[in-house]
């Protein structure tokens, strides 16, 4: 019998099943204005992640393994046995751990400013200190510079409300989850083999000025799906849902529509 899910979501339309996954320090709220226009043509389900959002009772957030179970968790709840994911940053992390376990559910991926390698041991001693740091500070100081971080740098008077709502989010991040997801992202595993041997279309999505997700080492990954579909956005960070909006919104529909149509043959 299957588990039922402890994560709050929101689903809206009809057809075939897309799930939406937000990153480190952010809730389902990323993805509402892709969800508002998706949803017109398939099923989108968003969840909160594991202490995240409104998912702060669930704590299944020791690990990207556990965070991906609890996706699966939601999605046998759902009734839905296949689907494709969109993920954002850490939501890829735990789309490649849950195409790893589950692959056959999985019938299109979109790596939405992620990657598949494990974390260098300079980033490892980088995400430790980042742990310290919220561990004895909290999460607001650390939020101040890290929402900045996600942005091209020439367009942050531009983007100024949106960087304001996405801090505003990153503040409800409990110092709990905050410490753990750091570490968990830190100790997750190299999955280019997902990618390897994906049957299924890979959509990526990255920005050249990402410091988060630097595109030259990105660029190290994007041929080794059989099928890849590749954007690259210009003057574009980590956050092409609200710098490019119009741009990633085509491309996540159309890759939507192509993962369907492979699937029906």
């Amino acid at each position: 019998m299957a588990q039922q899910a402890n994560l709050s979501y929101q689903q809206a339309g009809t057809g075939f099943p897309v799930v939406l996954l937000h990153g480190f320090m952010e809730s389902k709220e990323v993805w509402k204005a892709v969800t508002a226009k998706l949803s017109g043509h398939f099923r989108v389900i968003v969840p909160d992640m594991p202490g995240f959002g409104e998912s702060l009772t669930n704590s299944h957030y020791q690990s990207v393994e556990a965070m991906a179970d609890e996706i699966q968790k939601l999605l046998q709840t759902l009734q839905v046995t296949q689907c494709i994911i969109i993920a954002h940053s850490l939501g890829g992390y735990v789309a490649l751990a849950f195409a790893e376990k589950f692959a056959d559910q999985v019938k299109g991926l979109g790596m939405f400013h992620s990657t598949a390698f494990a974390d260098s041991e300079e980033k490892k001693q980088n995400r430790d200190k980042t742990a310290d740091f919220i561990d004895k500070h909290g999460v607001q100081p650390f939020a101040e510079n890290f929402v900045q971080s996600l942005f091209y740098k020439e367009r942050k008077e531009e983007l100024a409300d949106i960087i304001a709502s996405v801090y505003q989010m990153a503040l409800q991040t409990p110092k709990a989850t905050a410490v753990a997801v750091t570490k968990a992202m830190r100790n997750r595993p190299d999955r280019t083999q997902v990618l390897k041997e994906a049957t299924y279309p890979v959509l990526f999505i990255a920005g050249k000025a990402d410091e988060a997700v630097p595109l030259e080492k990105s660029k190290e990954m994007l041929y080794l799906p059989k099928n890849a579909l590749i954007q690259l956005l210009d003057e574009t960070a980590h956050m092409g849902m609200y710098e490019r909006p119009e741009e990633t919104y085509f491309m996540v529909e159309q890759f939507c529509r192509y993962c369907v149509e492979v699937t029906k043959k």
